[in-house]
């Protein structure tokens, strides 16, 4: 069921048996997990069905660190979350990323891959990938192309990987018939949670304050609550809500915020490729993503080379992922830009402020890059290719120091401070940039797959013009899990430390992120975490929610308040 909570009566509260504060990726799969068991659930969602741009505002923000693009674009505030901007990539965390890595401070996960195993397999039909298998041998075979081809890999230093990719499924869109008809779901739209109360002692949380940007206030009692609004927002609204405990919830030793990571991404290097490995599609990000000729078992997939497991240990470097990247004619044109947003919104990716008819102008004024551009990225004559270089997305490092904060200067239009992001990036992510390149440049040279040019010391001279300022839109690390408090926000389970009935879920757990995609690990964990709620709840010892501090919404309020949403034309009949 969904409602629209500007039509709720102002100052009215509702109970749950668990409240769940978020309608992205991590919000959605618990809520349909509890909704399958039966459990009262409610889910608070920002935004709508689509994009605005007054909710859209209260994810912005200053970066006071690195040059560093945080909000329009890199997150979507409506239903389905991050799903809408989200490329579809999806490969597990290697074995090692969870490990600790004597190298690495801070470095190392509560429990390992095998504890997280099952609920990977289960994240494929969530996000409707193809078979658990990430073998590269696998999927040559599968294929079977002479121009889908692994690269010979012969010094043992340098691996093949696999991604496979998601339609991608956009939560809002392609779970909406199934939320819409649940018996035990209530998804509030337009519900922004402005504070989580707790009790006096600041040992449980009792109920979450909730606005709407037209001034309507209801309040949510539960039994338990999941926050689940981002790596950015978890921070924010932990750090916000600071009237009982003033460090903010869960933030008794100051760790909630610090430890922001994002996978810092960037072009480099020029490559030279010998015969017939220049028609070779697997590696190439122009060539592979959502290609039918790389794909098997009606599953799309894409290969990148990494460093082996012993390679970064001799070499004390963090974990990273390399793929080729062609420049096509065109690119960089008025033309070709419009051309590629038009293909982004096909795919249904959230694209603020774009307009199909300024797309249009624009490749009617640019005609002849506009059809080079499509013409190579639709027939891929490799004669037309201007260039071949690496795309190179590296593990960032833990630091303390890299930080969500909250703005002192600065609110949004419901009077929480905005957000002050300090995005560092230590010595050791520069240093692997270097030693990945250079290593994966010996290999080809060696294997005569390609000729690399020189490239210039990232470590030495700094990060290169191609050094992408949105990051990869992968923003985690802010509520870190750690089995001592004093290290971490939350526990294994994914508890806040010191809260009996306060959960997060999402990537901003993460204690370290790898170099892959985080979605199909926050899938994985957040079907974990699923799991643990359903055996707390059924347990003897689980406390109930404490009606008397709220005020109960009837259902009588809300079929009215369902209602008024449908015949005003804000949400569709069901």
């Amino acid at each position: 069921m969904f409602i629209d909570t500007r039509q709720v009566g102002d100052g009215r509260a509702l109970i749950a048996t668990v409240c769940i504060i978020g309608g992205g990726v991590a919000g959605l799969t618990i809520a349909r997990e509890l909704e399958a068991q039966g459990i009262d659930t409610c889910v608070l969602e920002s935004g709508g069905f689509d994009p605005d741009a007054d909710t859209r505002d209260l994810y912005r923000g200053d970066a006071t660190g690195i040059d560093y693009q945080f909000a329009d674009g890199c997150r979507a505030r409506f239903l389905g979350g991050s799903s809408n901007c989200w490329g579809g990539w999806s490969r597990p965390l290697d074995r090692w990323d969870f490990e600790r890595r004597d190298w690495i401070p801070h470095s190392g996960w509560p429990f390992g891959l095998d504890e997280l195993a099952p609920w990977y397999a289960k994240a494929h039909r969530v996000l409707q990938l193809g078979p658990v298998n990430f073998d590269p041998a696998y999927w040559e075979a599968a294929i079977g192309r002479s121009d889908v081809r692994r690269l010979p890999l012969t010094s043992g230093r340098i691996r093949d990987t696999i991604s496979q990719f998601s339609p991608p499924v956009r939560f809002g869109r392609h779970y909406r018939a199934e939320l819409r008809a649940a018996r035990h779901l209530r998804i509030f739209l337009h519900a922004n949670v402005t504070e989580i109360v707790p009790d006096a002692l600041c040992t449980r949380i009792n109920q979450v304050r909730v606005q709407t940007l037209d001034g309507k206030r209801i309040t949510v009692a539960a039994r338990l609550f999941v926050l689940a609004t981002g790596g950015i927002e978890n921070a924010r609204l932990l750090l916000a809500s600071n009237r009982v405990m003033q460090p903010g919830i869960g933030n008794q030793h100051d760790l909630v915020g610090r430890y922001f990571m994002d996978h810092p991404r960037m072009l480099a290097g020029r490559v030279h490729f010998a015969g017939a490995w220049s028609r070779n599609k697997l590696y190439d990000i122009k060539y592979n993503y959502m290609n039918g000729a790389v794909a098997a078992h009606g599953q799309h997939i894409a290969a990148q080379l990494a460093l082996t497991r012993e390679t970064m240990a001799r070499e004390r470097v963090l974990n990273a992922r390399v793929c080729f990247c062609s420049e096509f004619p065109g690119e960089g044109s008025v033309g070709a830009q419009a051309l590629f947003r038009c293909k982004q919104a096909w795919l249904a990716k959230d694209q603020p402020g774009r307009r199909l008819a300024d797309d249009l102008r624009a490749m009617a004024r640019d005609p002849v890059n506009t059809f080079l551009y499509g013409f190579t990225r639709l027939c891929h004559p490799r004669a037309l290719i201007r260039n071949v270089g690496f795309q190179l997305i590296v593990e960032p490092m833990p630091d303390a120091d890299s930080r969500v904060t909250l703005s002192t200067s600065r609110r949004d239009a419901l009077g929480l401070p905005r957000v002050d992001v300090h995005w560092r990036l230590s010595s050791l992510v520069r240093r692997t940039a270097d030693r990945t390149l250079a290593l994966i440049a010996q290999e080809l040279q060696a294997n005569g797959v390609a000729k690399v040019d020189p490239m210039p010391s990232i470590e030495r001279e700094g990060w290169p013009p191609t050094f992408e300022k949105e990051g990869t839109w992968h923003h985690m690390g802010t509520t870190r899990m750690h089995d001592n408090e004093r290290q971490g926000v939350v526990n294994r389970d994914a508890r806040v430390h010191g809260l009996a009935n306060l959960y997060i879920a999402g990537s901003s757990v993460f204690p370290t992120a790898g170099a892959n995609f985080p979605t199909i690990t926050l899938t994985a964990l957040s079907l974990r975490l699923a799991d643990h709620l359903l055996t707390q709840l059924r347990s003897p010892t689980s406390t109930p929610v404490d009606e008397a501090t709220v005020a109960l919404v009837s259902t009588s309020e809300v079929q009215e308040a369902v209602a008024a949403s449908v015949g005003a034309g804000q949400l569709p009949a069901t």
